[in-house]
């Protein structure tokens, strides 16, 4: 047997071994650590109240003394444990700590860590509040704490570890398009992108580094989350196209919808106006996420069909209740009526499903048609976007049997984010792709991304229609109210039986804006309402 193949036996041995209980497995250790005349019975069930608190205390009192490898041997997967409770005193210099747990609950035991971190002469204190839950090792049968990087600090996630040191990067003080700062703790979502822009560019906005403790993400391209400060250094200022006034409406629309997103862009320019999430985690879906866009694709479809003389807005384009495309059955969201005699315009402002299935298979089109007007006359899906901080371009695959008709109406294999299809409606009614971005080029010189965009008529077609859908189709009751030049198209994406995700693109004068909102329904009763409050703010 090659000594590689051995490696990878013993490999998989080992990862049978520790695979089981709490964050990934038992304690390898403990299981070994059993009666030498190999009577003893592991215990079951839930641990005691008793041996809760003998565990916790003997983790917490290993903790304390800065014992990471005893502390780690009271948890259920000691090769994680170890070497973030070693980097917690020797990379991360906090000592003095001190924790004072409170009452257990279920075997969970919530606690308050005070301690003081010290490096090059300065310190500060440091206190924080995290939580550890106490299981029964499933060989061992010992009560062991159920490892999770979380319960060392509550922001702390796998494979992330602490550090105190030099600044990577010098502090940034990031403002809007005319000067205002942006925090924080005004912007609250904006903490994600500020620590990436900082990450990014606080070497090239003029600021000196400062000593900090920070997380060090094991999640590739994410920038370090500073705990805290026990130098400051001086920050330089970095302007970015946000618009201080449409970032506060967008953080207070996604307040009001779980899991939701949405981006607002300047049509004209590319420029990125707000990025908001309201999400459980500090994912930024808004430019990341990548996800079905629902019937908000039908803006792509719809040019497709235009550029390739297959349909023109005011061309027939029939809705039944029901269209088949290789063998698969599609239908048409409940109460919208079937129309035989609709026009494209008819079929897009109701948000038709049928009309453009049918459509899809009308010559010349192939299964790469869809793709290649999303990557040539929309700028997406060829991974080149430059916006300053990580984003997802879209992904439009070219796609045979009922996955070609799929990806029409926004469902299939397409993957989408509200940054996408914000653009997706700055180049619909502009003509022209201007790739979206937070920060100018100028700074650093990289280049933006660049596609074809759209002809004439197809644009003012696709303008035109989206008007209608506002005004008289399915986004009326939502745009009711606004002013000015406005379009929308809604959309909904069933995902695996469960509540649609809503979807909702729209403009209004020089601000185009996207909103998803998981498990939101239809466009209207979630996406919608955010778009609205953010296209009133930036017109």
């Amino acid at each position: 047997m090659g000594k590689g193949v051995k490696a990878a036996v013993i490999g998989s041995v080992f990862a049978v071994m520790v695979g089981g209980a709490g964050y990934g497995a038992y304690n390898v250790v403990s299981a070994l650590d059993g009666d030498a005349g190999g009577t003893a019975v592991a215990r079951t069930g839930p641990p005691t109240g008793d041996e809760v608190e003998e565990t916790a205390g003997k983790f917490f009192a290993a903790w304390e003394k800065g014992q990471a490898a005893e502390a780690a041997s009271y948890t259920n997967f000691d090769q994680a444990a170890r070497p973030l409770l070693t980097a917690y005193a020797r990379d991360a210099h906090i000592t003095g700590v001190k924790i004072t747990p409170g009452a257990a609950n279920g075997g969970v035991v919530p606690f308050t860590v005070d301690a003081k971190v010290s490096y090059d002469g300065k310190s500060k204190p440091l206190t924080y509040k995290s939580e550890l839950k106490v299981v029964r090792g499933k060989t061992s049968g010992k009560a062991l704490v159920d490892w999770d990087p979380a319960l060392v600090h509550p922001e702390l996630d796998k494979d992330d570890t602490l550090a105190t040191g030099e600044s990577k990067s010098p502090p940034i003080e990031a403002v809007d398009r005319d000067g205002q700062v942006l925090t924080e703790a005004k912007y609250p979502s904006l903490g994600p992108v500020l620590d990436t822009l900082r990450d990014r560019y606080g070497d090239k906005a003029g600021g000196t580094p400062g000593v900090e403790l920070v997380i060090r993400h094991a999640a590739e391209g994410t920038a370090d989350t500073p705990l805290l400060t026990l130098a400051e250094g001086k920050p330089g200022k970095l302007r970015t196209t946000l618009s201080a006034g449409v970032q506060a409406a967008a953080e207070r629309a996604v307040k009001g919808y779980a899991e939701s997103s949405v981006v607002a862009v300047k049509p004209s320019t590319g420029e990125v106006l707000a990025v908001a999430n309201h999400r459980e985690d500090a994912f930024n879906a808004a430019f990341e996420g990548r996800v079905a866009p629902g019937s908000t694709m039908k803006i792509i479809t719809a040019a497709m069909l235009i550029d390739n003389g297959v349909a023109s807005m005011n061309g027939p384009a029939p809705c039944p209740d029901t269209a088949t495309w290789q063998s698969q059955t599609f239908k048409n969201l409940p109460g919208l009526a079937a129309n035989e005699n609709a026009t494209l315009a008819d079929t897009f402002m109701r948000s038709c499903n049928t009309g453009f299935i049918k459509l899809v298979d009308e010559e010349p089109l192939t299964d790469a048609s869809l793709t290649a007007e999303a990557q040539e006359r929309f700028g997406l899906g060829k991974d080149n976007w430059k916006t300053g901080i990580s984003s997802f371009d879209g992904s439009v695959p070219a796609s045979t049997g009922p996955d070609r008709a799929a990806n029409a109406i926004g469902q299939g294999q397409v993957q989408m984010s509200p940054l996408n299809m914000a653009s997706v409606t700055a180049t619909a009614i502009t003509g022209t792709f201007r790739q979206p971005y937070v920060v100018s080029p100028d700074l650093d010189g990289r280049p933006l991304a660049t596609a074809q965009g759209l002809p004439p008529g197809t644009a003012s077609q696709l303008k035109q229609m989206m008007r209608l859908t506002a005004t008289q189709g399915s986004a009326r009751d939502v745009m009711a109210g606004l002013g000015g030049d406005i379009g929308a198209k809604t959309g909904s994406a069933e995902v695996d039986g469960q509540t649609a995700n809503s979807w909702f693109t729209g403009f209004r004068d020089d601000v185009a804006a996207a909103a998803m909102s998981v498990s939101g329904g239809r466009g209207g009763e979630a996406a919608g309402p955010i778009v609205k409050a953010v296209l009133a703010a930036g017109g």
